[in-house]
This record gives C-alpha cells, sequence and structure tokens, in this order.
C-alpha cells in the first residue's frame, strides 16, 4: 500500500497547487455529467455523483457549474454525451498503467493516448494485460493536524476502514467499495473534516524505481494527466522518496 498512498498524496499536492484551474474544472464537470447520466440527479441516491460533487467542492467548483453538470447528465440541460474506456499499457522500467478515459470521440482520444505513451517512452497493451494488478477501492485522506492518529485509528478501523497509513501531512485510509461512504460519515460524524474522498485504483504490489527511470515515468504520467480526455491515471509505481515531495 505504501507505493500508493504516497502515489495518491503527490496526486493530490499537484492538484491543490495546479495553476490549470480550468482543465481540473473541465474533468470534474466531465465525472458529474456521467455519474448524472447512468444514477439519475439525486446526490443521495446515487453515491458516485455523491463523490463527484463532493470532489468539486473541495476544488472550490462553483454551485453553479456544479449545478448545470447534473442537470445535462439527467437530461434537463442540453449537453454533451460522453463515453468512458479504459486503456493499459506499460511505462518505462515495465510500471503498470491503467488510464480512464471520458470522451465524445473514441478514437481521436485512443490515437491521442497512444501517442503519449509513444512520446515518452511507454507502450500500450491489450484490454486486461495491467488490469489484474489493481483493485477497486475507497480511498480519503485526513490532515494529520485535524486528529490524533490513534483518535482517527479507532474510529476508521471501527467504521470498517481495511488500513490506514501516516503520511508527511496526512492520514491515509483504504476501505472496501462497500465501506467507503460508512467510513467517511464516520470520521465527518466526529467532527473531522476528509481532506480528500474518492474511488480509486490501488495496485496489489509496486515496482521500485530511482533515477532517470523514475523520472521518466513520473512525465510519462503528467504528460497523459495533462490530455482534456484522461480522467484518472494510475500506476504500480512506489515512488522515490527524492521526487515524493
Amino acid at each position: 500500500m505504501s507505493g500508493h498512498s504516497k502515489w495518491a498524496s503527490i496526486k493530490h499536492k499537484k492538484a491543490a497547487t495546479d495553476s490549470k484551474r480550468g482543465k481540473v474544472f473541465t474533468k470534474l464537470i466531465k465525472e458529474i455529467t456521467v455519474a448524472a447520466r447512468h444514477g439519475g440527479g439525486e446526490p443521495e441516491k446515487n453515491p458516485r455523483l455523491r463523490t463527484a460533487i463532493d470532489r468539486a467542492k473541495q476544488a472550490n467548483m462553483p454551485a453553479d457549474n456544479i449545478d448545470r453538470a447534473v442537470k445535462k447528465g439527467t437530461g434537463e440541460l442540453e449537453g454533451v454525451t460522453y463515453e468512458e474506456f479504459t486503456m493499459e499499457g506499460y511505462g518505462p522500467g515495465g510500471v503498470a498503467i491503467m488510464v480512464e478515459v471520458m470522451t465524445d470521440n473514441k478514437n481521436r482520444t485512443a490515437a491521442d493516448v497512444r501517442t503519449i505513451f509513444s512520446k515518452r517512452n511507454g507502450n500500450v497493451a491489450g484490454a486486461g494485460s495491467v488490469s489484474w494488478i489493481f483493485e477497486k477501492k475507497g480511498y480519503l485522506e485526513v490532515e494529520k493536524k485535524a486528529v490524533p492518529e490513534d483518535k482517527i485509528m479507532d474510529i476508521v478501523l471501527d467504521a470498517g476502514a481495511q488500513d490506514m497509513q501516516t503520511e508527511e501531512d496526512v492520514y491515509s485510509i483504504i476501505t472496501d467499495i462497500k465501506d467507503f461512504e460508512k467510513v467517511k460519515k464516520a470520521i465527518e460524524d466526529s467532527g473531522i473534516k476528509v481532506k480528500s474522498a474518492e474511488i480509486t485504483m490501488i495496485p496489489k504490489s509496486t515496482m521500485a524505481l530511482t533515477g532517470e527511470k523514475a523520472k521518466q515515468i513520473l512525465a510519462l504520467v503528467d504528460a497523459l494527466e495533462d490530455s482534456d480526455d484522461v480522467q484518472n491515471v494510475y500506476a504500480n509505481l512506489d515512488v522515490p522518496d527524492d521526487l515524493a515531495g
């Protein structure tokens, strides 16, 4: 788990300081729209939508933007229809990579992702090549300054969390999908703010890379995440300490 939690922390630090707020908002709007289309526009009855809206609020997205995205998903407002699919591949050093895509043009986006892999010393692989390495889990972060470690550990484990680790600035908490909402609610009911919460893919095992190979894989992930049509990128890399800051 250490590789994932460290990787996730890096992703969230990047998101918090990302100057490309418009790009972040675009991806969140897509997720809200698709979640509402598939599960309805009521967050209390649609866990995926509820999580997407929470993430949008964490990113300080205006309420009007969130409301419009929901209405586009439910058909109350006209909007683009997005298709979801996953691409799999390998990066430098054989690191497994999964790319979750949301697009209105599958052929264009697939070609774009292939080009990014190729230019960054990676290659796209067939369906099922690396997906077996990852498991879908709930992931939450709580700031260390918000609560003592023993208290938050008691709360989340009693609520059904599978694992908790202490990082530099946060506690990272892993849950089964079915327990995600329960653990999140237990934290919030205790008066503790959840810094971030999402459903994500966690690698069953990680690869440790150093030096140039580690820099190359991080550059590949950055390039993929910079694509407008890429929603999430997962890699089974154990991030080196000298690159984790």
